[in-house]
């Protein structure tokens, strides 16, 4: 379900970015403005995003569709390392596979050097921006995960959240770094494109920002304030994570039975008045 969820995301990414970007595409030729297409591309990745978060599988599995996400619930105790080595490696699997796909599909238009397998790469202010900037929409996004879904207000909505802040960063932060926040798209759209271009920083700096984001969180409210490692946890489908919302219902159906034993008593009592 992760490989499926990031591999649907990365066809997705390819296809707005060659309907919108190539110079043969009625969109490029009527919209000039760079800001204005990136802000189309945003949106449809924004609502890519969603959909897959709400989706069936994206419910069951949690939806990480980032190595990032994954290592840092890892780190918060929330996955079992075997479950994280393998949601990584479905995750870079499915981000391969998403690219290849969209590279049959959309051949020639895929390659050209507008939209280049929608390859992540620093922009002109250079690598320590690109770095800087990854670096930051990582960890604030982490941190937008970690606050909304644990919550009492919007743990439900914390998929909407990230899906618009998603389309926050494609059309305001792209031209630092490209947008990535994400090892394995980075390395989907390379392995094709060929393109390596400062590689390491998309490998280094969003797992550090989400990894840092994880440890203030638990520096300011505790590892037992993280419930669960899904996006969207009020659903029925099973849960595989070290899930505190287990441990909730048990405490609350013992409480149920307390409860209900005392008023079994009273009422005993009471008849027997």
């Amino acid at each position: 379900m992760e490989a499926a969820g990031l591999g649907l995301f990365m066809i997705s990414a390819c296809v707005f970015t060659t309907v919108i970007e190539h110079p043969g595409s009625p969109i490029r030729q009527w919209i000039s403005n760079a800001l204005v297409r990136r802000m189309m591309i945003g949106i449809a990745m924004g609502l890519t995003a969603i959909g897959l978060i709400y989706s069936p599988w994206g419910k069951q599995s949690g939806a990480h569709l980032n190595p990032s996400v994954t290592v840092t619930y890892l780190r918060l105790g929330k996955l079992t390392p075997t479950d994280a080595f393998f949601y990584v490696l479905a995750q870079f699997a499915g981000a391969a596979a998403g690219v290849l796909v969209s590279a049959v599909l959309l051949n020639p238009w895929i390659s050209h050097p507008a939209v280049n397998y929608a390859v992540t790469v620093p922009g002109r202010s250079g690598t320590l921006a690109a770095f800087a900037a990854e670096l930051l929409i990582s960890f604030l996004l982490m941190t937008l995960i970690l606050v909304a879904s644990n919550g009492k207000s919007f743990p439900a909505f914390t998929g909407i959240l990230s899906g618009i802040l998603l389309a926050v960063y494609i059309t305001l932060e792209a031209p630092l770094s490209g947008m990535s926040m994400n090892p394995a798209r980075t390395l989907g759209s390379a392995l094709l494109s060929h393109v390596w271009k400062e590689w390491w920083l998309y490998f280094t700096a969003p797992p550090i920002g989400m990894l840092a984001a994880g440890e203030l969180y638990r520096w300011r409210r505790g590892s037992s304030c993280v419930i669960c490692a899904k996006l969207h946890h009020q659903n029925q489908k099973r849960c595989i994570f070290r899930c505190g919302f287990r441990e909730m219902a048990k405490v609350g159906s013992r409480e149920e039975l307390h409860v209900g034993g005392e008023r079994r008593a009273r009422i005993d009592d009471l008849r027997d008045d």
